[in-house]
C-alpha cells in the first residue's frame, strides 16, 4: 500500500491560516478579523480587531455605530469603537521598530479607505485578501495607483448584518 503525503501548503495558504487563528482574539462580532504582515517568508508582525489598551470593548459593551455620508449621498452606518487588524498589525511594527517596507499584508477582506491609506504610506507592496469588502472599490484604485498587488483568495464579498 502506497502511503499518502499530505500536500504542503502555499505560502498565501499558511499566512492566511495564520490570520484567522489571530481572528480569535478579536473583540467586535461584525468583523471578527486578524491580519498577518509578512516578509521574506517570515511573519514580521500580527493584528487584529480590538479597542486600544485601556478601552472597552465591543464585546463588553456594545458596538459604538456612526453613519457615514459618502460623496454620492449615500449611508452605510460602521462600528468604530475597534482599531481594525490592519492598523493595529501596522501599528504593532511601529511600536516594535519592525519594517513593513516591502511585505505582504493577509487579511479577511479588501482594506478599507483608512486600512488601505496606511498600507500604502508604510510601504507594504502586496496585499492578500480572503474576499472582498462590500465597499473596496475605491481602496482596490488606491492600491491600482500605489502600484500595489491585490490578490483575492475568493470573488465572494464579505457584507455586514444591518
Amino acid at each position: 500500500m502506497e502511503e499518502k503525503k499530505d500536500k504542503r501548503s502555499s505560502w498565501d495558504d499558511y499566512f492566511m491560516e495564520v490570520a484567522h487563528a489571530i481572528s480569535k482574539r478579536a473583540t467586535c462580532d461584525r468583523g471578527r478579523s486578524g491580519c498577518v504582515i509578512a516578509k521574506n517568508k517570515q511573519l514580521v508582525v500580527s493584528g487584529y480587531v480590538g479597542s486600544p489598551p485601556g478601552f472597552s470593548h465591543c464585546d463588553e459593551v456594545g458596538h459604538q455605530i456612526k453613519e457615514v455620508t459618502h460623496e454620492d449621498g449615500s449611508k452605510s452606518k460602521h462600528c468604530v469603537r475597534t482599531v481594525h487588524a490592519e492598523q493595529n498589525a501596522i501599528c504593532q511594527a511601529a511600536k516594535n521598530g519592525v519594517s513593513v517596507a516591502g511585505a505582504t499584508l493577509y487579511c479577511r477582506m479588501t482594506p478599507c479607505r483608512t486600512c488601505a491609506m496606511l498600507i500604502i504610506s508604510s510601504g507594504i507592496k502586496r496585499i492578500v485578501c480572503e474576499s472582498k469588502y462590500h465597499q473596496g472599490e475605491e481602496s482596490e484604485k488606491m492600491f491600482e495607483d500605489a502600484g500595489i498587488e491585490v490578490e483575492h483568495m475568493d470573488d465572494k464579498v464579505q457584507n455586514y448584518p444591518k
